[in-house]
């Protein structure tokens, strides 16, 4: 597949590889060229430094010969602003969108645009967490499964921020489980400051 991605953070750069190491044709859209950085020195697909709104920006990413568009920015109103134009003005009908609210998928699904919501996601994962016993659940999106692991021997952690800590490839934090059974997922441009008792949430992309 010819795909594009938009927006290139942890969930895009991460799509990237997965999508790339896997022998698909890969173009990557961003605005800060500081973010390419989290591609991985292996990744050999097309990078795109621009505004996605920018028709020139995503004819110069080379959508107009993509099977499918991946919009997956932080930020839910720029995320379904993209995905119509992907859909209105270059008529690609596999749009795929991330979306942070739950509340605004609604919306997506009226303009016709499938979505992944992580928060939604994540909040069901953690319900099974806390009602059932734990090991180790997954989630599997067409070829891509995402595991999830409790981790608690987190004594050492204790006043570190759990959003910076550096994992091996193809692992990452998804958030802090408090003592209190409440949840709070990591974000990179807040701290989340592990207490004592709290257990890490591990997310890992597994074949």
């Amino acid at each position: 597949m010819n795909v594009l991605i938009i927006g290139c953070g942890k969930v895009g750069s991460r799509l990237a590889d997965l999508l790339d190491s896997r022998g698909h044709d890969v173009a990557i859209i961003d605005a800060n060229v500081d973010a390419f950085r989290a591609l991985s020195d292996d990744f050999s697909g097309i990078t795109v430094c621009g505004m996605a709104m920018d028709m020139r920006v995503l004819t110069r990413a080379g959508i107009e010969g993509c099977d499918a568009v991946a919009v997956v920015t932080q930020d839910d109103n720029l995320n379904i602003t993209v995905s119509q134009i992907v859909k209105q003005f270059f008529g690609l009908e596999n749009v795929l969108a991330r979306i942070s609210d739950p509340s605004r998928e609604k919306v997506f699904k009226r303009f016709g645009l499938k979505t992944i919501c992580p928060t939604k996601l994540a909040a069901d994962t953690m319900y099974i967490a806390l009602t059932q016993p734990w090991d180790e659940k997954s989630v599997t999106f067409e070829s891509a499964t995402v595991s999830f692991t409790c981790f608690s021997e987190t004594e050492r952690l204790v006043g570190k921020d759990a959003s910076k800590l550096k994992m091996d490839g193809g692992t990452s934090v998804l958030g802090v489980l408090r003592e209190n059974g409440s949840m709070e997922l990591a974000c990179y441009d807040k701290k989340l400051i592990i207490e004592a008792g709290d257990k890490l949430i591990i997310s890992h992309i597994s074949d």
